[in-house]
C-alpha cells in the first residue's frame, strides 16, 4: 500500500505531512486510509492479526477475542482489506488474513516526525 499513490522513501528526511503541504488527493487518500484504522474493534483485529503467529490469523479465530458477531467481524476485516493493511486468502470454507508486510511502518512514517 502507498498512501496517496506516493510510496514513502526511508532516505526521506521528514515524515511527508511536515516535509510539504498534502495536496487534496493525498489528503482524501490519508484519510481514507486513517478512517479504516479508526475503529476500536479494527484496531483490535488488526492487532490481534499482526501478533498472531506468521502475522495471519483464520476469521475463525478473531470472532471470540473481539466479542462481535461473525458478520460484524467479516466487515471490519472487509474494511482493513480494503484500505491495505490485510490480505485475504480463502483455505476451504475459511478465510485467513494477513497482515501487508511494511504497511504498519509507511502509516507511521507518514505521521512520523524526524
Amino acid at each position: 500500500m502507498t498512501i496517496a499513490h506516493v510510496p514513502l522513501l526511508a532516505a526521506t528526511c521528514c515524515a511527508p505531512l511536515v516535509k510539504e503541504p498534502l495536496d487534496a488527493g493525498a489528503a482524501d487518500d490519508l484519510a481514507r486510509t486513517l478512517k479504516a484504522l479508526a475503529d476500536p474493534a479494527r484496531l483490535r483485529l488488526l492487532s490481534i492479526v499482526a501478533s498472531s503467529v506468521g502475522a495471519e490469523a483464520c476469521v475463525c479465530d478473531l470472532i471470540e477475542p473481539v466479542g462481535l458477531s461473525q458478520p460484524t467481524v467479516s466487515h471490519h476485516l472487509k474494511v482493513l482489506t480494503e484500505a491495505g493493511f490485510l490480505t485475504r486468502t480463502k483455505r476451504g470454507t475459511w478465510a485467513y488474513y494477513a497482515l501487508v508486510p511494511g504497511v504498519l511502518e509507511e502509516v507511521a512514517g507518514w505521521l512520523s516526525a524526524p
